[in-house]
């Protein structure tokens, strides 16, 4: 008889998880397992599709900014939507405890005034000292009674609305961190979609202009597998820190996914939006990348831009599909440069 138990169906597939993570050169820290784990296990059909896609797309290698937008997209996304759920009926339980006691304090406010309709309409005449102390008495002890009553709810009132006002924070907390990308700081994709039509919404009913830049770090999968993912996101954050740099407050700033990224410019036409894109290529040409471990100077990075401006009777994906394709012939053009949305028009021509 052995002394081992047989493997259960969650080891076999935890091993699977490591054999495909080799098989396809992925990195082997602990969201790179989530995200094997997801797809392999087919808990998120989603995480699974875009996962053979990636798959298909890159003759079978998975890098860490595979991994990185996956993980942001789907697991780290969904998990803080599942938090903001249970937040939001916690809210709605303290809510509905806030109510019984308002509901306990007006219903104890009417026994109180019926008590003292009932007592005026019998106050013993003046002469009867004895009755009139008696009913003095009672009305001092219905007094009292009241009095302790409402204390005791404005102490349990208190108490729930902090308890409101704390989940309240959490939630707008959990909202605010469901809509950033925790390794830039910057907006991530869910917020950028919100923004995307919040402001197609504005532009079509005030006639506003505003500009989309698509952006994307050049030789980015080359560099990472290189210098290390650690490197890789030191990069990023140092395009995000640089765009924070120079673009202006209103401008919404976003990690679309991976090594690219995506920037609504407000009160912005196409001419405004190249000259914003340049501004950030040229300030990261100006900078150096070293390697904090090893203070080895990695030198500059490159980013590719595409712009487009909103048109009436732009839908979210049509706008997107123009910058995207614009940033598209930026790479093809040889990279470490701006294109407009006016270059695929005139490529078309010549085509």
């Amino acid at each position: 008889m052995s002394d081992h138990a047989p493997p259960s169906p969650s080891d076999d597939l935890a091993e699977r998880v490591v054999l495909a993570m080799r098989e396809h050169g992925s990195p082997s820290y602990p969201r790179a397992f989530e995200v094997w784990y997801a797809h392999l296990s087919g808990e998120m059909p989603a995480v699974s599709m875009a996962m053979s896609a990636i798959i298909a797309s890159s003759e079978g290698k998975v890098g860490a900014a595979d991994i990185d937008t996956l993980y942001d997209r789907f697991i780290g996304t969904e998990r803080l939507a599942r938090h903001a759920e249970r937040t939001s009926l916690q809210v709605l339980g303290e809510i509905d405890g806030l109510m019984s006691l308002v509901d306990k304090a007006l219903d104890s406010s009417e026994r109180y005034h019926g008590r003292l309709c009932a007592m005026s309409e019998d106050v013993p005449p003046p002469a009867d000292r004895q009755k009139l102390r008696e009913w003095v008495e009672a009305l001092v002890m219905s007094t009292r009674e009241e009095v302790t009553r409402k204390t005791k709810l404005e102490a349990q009132l208190r108490d729930s609305s902090n308890e409101i006002r704390n989940l309240r924070e959490a939630l707008e907390s959990t909202r605010a961190e469901a809509l950033t990308d925790p390794l830039t700081g910057l907006a991530n994709r869910r917020h950028f979609e919100e923004m995307l039509q919040k402001s197609i919404d504005q532009a079509t009913l005030r006639r506003e202009p505003f500009a989309l830049v698509m952006a994307d770090i050049d030789f980015f999968k080359q560099f990472n597998d290189a210098h290390g993912h650690l490197t890789g996101d030191q990069v990023l954050r140092l395009v995000a820190r640089t765009m924070k740099d120079k673009f202006k407050d209103k401008a919404v700033i976003t990690r679309f996914g991976g090594e690219e990224f995506a920037i609504i410019l407000p009160d912005a036409d196409v001419i405004a939006g190249k000259f914003g894109a340049e501004t950030v290529r040229q300030a990261l040409l100006t900078r150096e990348l070293v390697k904090r471990s090893t203070n080895e100077n990695l030198g500059r990075i490159t980013i590719s831009l595409g712009v487009a401006s909103y048109s009436r009777g732009d839908t979210a994906a049509s706008l997107t599909d123009r910058a995207d394709q614009a940033l598209m012939l930026a790479k093809r053009s040889g990279r470490n440069r701006t294109v407009t949305e006016d270059a695929i028009e005139a490529t078309s021509r010549v085509a």
